[in-house]
C-alpha cells in the first residue's frame, strides 16, 4: 500500500511527553517558591526540560523528522537543527545558572537567608491605592485605632515622614555583615 503513513504512537514518545511535562511542572513549581536556591534549581529543571523537548521534537534519531508518505532511506541524514538549539540551550541554561547563583549568593551574604521577602515599599503603594480607591467610592477611610501592617509598622498617613525599619527578626538590617 503505497502513501500509507504510521501514525502509531511509540512509547518512547510517550515517555518522553511525561518526562518533558513533569520537568516543566517541577521547575514551574519550584520558581514560585520564595527560597532563591529553589528557584534556581527550578530554573534549571525548566532548562533540562527545554534541552529534552527540543530533542524530542526531532524526531527518531537516524530519520529526517519530515516524512512525507514517502518511504524511509536509511542514507538520509537526520535534521541537525534540533541538536543545535539543544546546544545553544545548555549554553544559555549555563550562564543563566551561574548568574542566578551569584545573585543568590550575594542575596544571602547581605540578608543571612536566601529567602525572597517582601518588599515594604509595595505594600505602602498597595495601601495608598486602596485607599485612593476607597477615597472616590465612600469618602477617607476612617483610621482604626491600632491597625498595624504585617511588620508590625503604622500604616502611613498625612505627614508621616518617618523611615521604615527594615530590620530582620534576628535585627539585623540589609547590608549588614555577619
Amino acid at each position: 500500500m503505497t502513501g500509507a503513513v504510521d501514525n502509531t504512537v511509540n512509547t518512547l514518545d510517550v515517555t518522553m511527553a511525561v518526562v518533558v511535562g513533569g520537568l516543566f511542572t517541577i521547575g514551574f513549581h519550584l520558581m514560585l517558591q520564595r527560597s532563591l536556591m529553589r528557584i534556581v534549581l527550578g530554573f534549571i529543571l525548566l532548562g533540562h526540560g527545554t534541552n529534552m523537548l527540543l530533542l524530542v521534537a526531532g524526531g527518531t534519531p537516524g530519520r529526517p523528522p519530515v516524512l512525507e508518505g514517502q518511504p524511509v532511506n536509511p542514507a538520509e541524514p537526520a535534521d541537525p537543527l534540533p541538536q543545535a538549539m539543544a546546544l545553544t540551550s545548555i549554553v544559555i541554561t549555563f550562564g543563566l545558572t551561574a548568574f542566578l547563583m551569584a545573585l543568590a549568593y550575594r542575596s544571602w551574604r547581605l540578608s543571612g537567608s536566601d529567602e525572597v521577602r517582601d518588599d515594604v515599599e509595595d505594600r505602602r503603594i498597595d495601601i495608598a491605592l486602596q485607599r485612593a480607591g476607597a477615597d472616590e467610592v465612600t469618602g477617607p477611610p476612617e483610621r482604626t485605632a491600632g491597625a498595624r501592617l504585617r511588620d508590625g509598622s503604622e500604616p502611613g498617613g498625612e505627614g508621616d515622614d518617618s523611615e521604615p525599619d527594615h530590620r530582620d527578626d534576628d535585627g539585623t538590617a540589609p547590608g549588614d555583615h555577619r
